[in-house]
Order: C-alpha cells, then structure tokens, then sequence
C-alpha cells in the first residue's frame, strides 16, 4: 500500500476527500430531517431511512478501504471485464429486475436493493478511458469514433426500456470525455442542434422549424462572400433531413415517451397557453417540483433551522429524500445553506479538473474527465430539475440523497480516481 516509498494515504488528495466528507455528512443530515419522527428520533435506528444511509455510509467507507488497497492498474486492467458484468447485470433485469415506482432497475439482495445503472456508470468511464487510452486507438478515425460512442451507447439503450430515461441521460455525459481526447466539435453541434430542432418543432411546429430555417440559409446566402462557393445538393439534403427529423418529432414524443414524461416535457416547455390550465398542470403534474420550489422560497436567506421545515415536516414535497433532497437544504438552511452546497460542488469540480489535467497517464486522465462528467450532470439535472428550471427525470444529487447503490458506486467512481491520481508518481513520463 505504497506510491513511491510513501503511504497511499499521504499522496491522497485530502481537499477532495474532505469536500466529499462535507457532503455525504450534510446529505445525511437533510436526509434524516426528511425522514425524523417524533415516534423513531434515534439517529441508529437502522430500521429508518436515516438509519439505513449510516449504514449505506460505513458500506461506501469499506469500499474505499478496499479501492485505496488495490493496486492501481488494477482497474485500468480489469476495465474491460467490469463493462461486460455491467452489460450483464443490466440485461438480467428484464428477468430478475425488482419494479419500484414504475422502474424495473433494481435487484432484489434482501437487506438492499442494487441497481447496476449506478455501477454501470463506473464501468463505463473504465471502460472508455481504457479504449481510448489504448496505443492503437486514434480518435481522428471514424472507425474509432464509432466504438468509442457505442461504449456509451449500449447501456443507455438498455437502461431506457427499464423504463429509466434520468439514468439513460447521464451516460451522454461521457461524450465530453471523447471531446476532450479530440472528437472534433462538430458533433456536438449537430448533437445541440438535434435537441434544439426536437424542442423547437414541440413549440412551434414544423412548418415553423421550415421557415425560420429557410430564413436564415437565405441571410446567409445573402451576407456570404462572393467567392465563397455553396454546395446547393449538399445544402439541400440536409436542410431536407432536418424538416424530415421535425416532422418525426411528434410520433417520438408521442409513441416512445411515456405519458409522465410528455407531461413534464408539457410543463417545461409550457406547451399549454392558458394561464390558468398551465397552473393546474403545476400543482399536478407538476406536484413535486412545485411544491419543492415552494419549500426553498419559504427558506429566505438563513432558513427555519434545523428539523423545523413545515413543508419538509408536512410531507410536502415527495421523494424528498431522493431526487429532493436539495428543498430541505433550501428550507430548513436558506440561501446560506443552498450556497454551501453549490460552493462545495463547484470546488470538488474544479479540484478534480486540477487533478485530470496533472495525470501522466492518459487513463487516468480520462477516467478522471468520466468521473467529473457523470457528476457534474448529475449535479445540474438535479439542481435544475429541484428548481424548476429543468424537467423532473429522477436523478439524484451525488453522495446526498438517499440510496445504497447510488452512495456506493459515487463513492467507488471517485475514489477509484483519487487511487489513480495517488499513483501517478509511479507513472512512467
């Protein structure tokens, strides 16, 4: 258990370690707010939600235990294998998969339930970084970008049947990684352009996506240097596949997405124009975001204080242990305590941006951009989605809400990283 003469533990990032200490342990505290009764006010009371996430935490501390003690190529090694069990146990699911709120995404253990989408997000960022990392692989080849986007891709597409769209979407995170490696950036724009066409046409239609397109190929050819020649057949396919993929829209929206997704999609986008419907669609379908937004708003600047949230102690707002846990931070801690937590986040991203950009390893360089991707979108689709500022799609706040699987494997994929940087003094330059 030695880097260069020294303990593991001393070449340990410890900011890092400590952020993550400082969010886990704040985590906990909401989460046993939220969940606190007059009648079970034990904090060891393991037979409570709060009692289960001690036990989920001293589970993630033996992980981590047991990350730091294995060797570091350990994983870069083993990477390959991890992404096939990941597969394996997501395809089991359609068998021997437990349904809970409508999702068949987890497995049955007894005394937890595990879902392997939280594990096949580790496996994932292994498993990329190892191909890309490989002396054979050159990004600047089509063939190469092809695997390195189907790495992702497979256990998005089996993850979205389960139905479980919120962890499907995280795994797109992972394409930053490949930028970074050097996919050129055209892809992301046709990837922006896609979503933006699919919100678009859901607003104003097709025969506005049409005109407005035309519009503006028009102004271009207008403003356009003289000597700049335009590929017109080129040109024309493709402004023909975009209204082709517009008209494509609705069938999408309406036959793939399921009805608790359009409606939410319906709410964001503010589908409904009168007033007083959009509204009523709020404090439906709209419940837990509304009342979630209600429950920051009372917080003021320093909150109600500690185990004296209304609408956290009224049960307001569903799943508030979960997906919205950020609402009793907002409640019970205020503006001071929502700042906290934005401020550590953003420390523990730009920490471990430092630490990706100083590997010489370029495995664990883009293990360590996977690791910050996955969180980082984790951290703004829940924020986002907390405030109303983007559609509710479940997805938690990292090493804050409640969850055995999500804990653990949050903590294994950043810890596994922080081993990888405690190695790189090992490294060959």
């Amino acid at each position: 258990m030695s880097v260069s003469g020294k303990s593991v533990l001393k070449r340990l990032d410890w900011f890092s370690v400590l952020i993550y200490i400082s969010l886990v342990f704040i985590g906990w505290l909401n989460i046993y707010s939220s969940t606190f009764t007059e009648d079970n006010p034990s904090i060891f009371n393991f037979a409570s939600l709060h009692g289960k996430q001690l036990f989920f935490i001293g589970t993630s501390a033996v992980a981590i235990i047991i990350i730091l003690a294995l060797e570091a190529n350990f994983y870069e090694r083993f990477s390959s294998l991890f992404y096939i069990v990941s597969l394996i146990l997501l395809l089991g699911l359609f068998v021997f998969g437990k349904t809970i709120a409508g999702a068949t995404s987890w497995y049955d253990l007894g005394f937890f339930n595990l879902q392997p989408s939280e594990f096949a997000k580790v496996a994932t960022a292994l498993a990329l970084a190892k191909y890309l990392s490989d002396i054979q692989t050159d990004i600047k080849r089509q063939k190469d970008q092809l695997v390195s986007i189907l790495i992702i891709l497979i256990p998005a597409f089996l993850i979205i049947p389960q139905p479980d769209p919120g962890s499907a979407l995280v795994f797109f995170a992972l394409i930053f990684v490949i930028f970074r490696e050097g996919l050129p950036l055209y892809y992301l724009s046709i990837g922006v352009m896609v979503i933006l066409i699919f919100i678009f046409t859901l607003m104003f239609g097709t025969i506005w996506v049409a005109i407005i397109l035309g519009l503006l190929l028009a102004l271009f050819l207008l403003l356009k240097k003289p000597s700049f020649k335009v590929p017109i057949i080129p040109v024309t396919l493709i402004y023909v596949a975009i209204v082709l993929f517009s008209l494509s829209v609705n069938f999408v929206f309406n036959s793939v997405f399921e009805q608790r997704h359009r409606d939410r999609f319906s709410l964001w986008l503010r589908l409904e124009k009168d007033p007083k419907k959009l509204e009523e669609i709020r404090k439906t379908i709209g419940y837990n975001t509304y009342q979630s937004e209600k429950a920051i708003e009372s917080g003021g600047k320093y909150g109600k204080g500690f185990l004296e949230g209304t609408r956290t102690k009224g049960d307001f707002v569903p799943e508030q242990h979960t997906d919205y846990i950020f609402s009793t931070v907002g409640e019970e801690w205020g503006f001071i305590g929502t700042a906290t937590v934005v401020i550590l986040f953003t420390l523990l991203f730009l920490r471990l941006v430092h630490l990706a950009e100083r590997q010489k390893n370029d495995f664990s360089r883009m293990y360590g951009y996977g690791v910050i991707s996955i969180l980082l979108v984790h951290y703004f689709i829940n924020i986002g989605m907390v405030t109303g500022v983007l559609p509710t799609i479940g997805i938690p706040l990292p090493f804050f809400s409640y969850g055995g699987s999500g804990l653990l494997f949050f903590t294994a994929l950043l810890f596994i990283f922080l081993k990888l940087d405690a190695n790189r003094l090992n490294e060959l330059t």
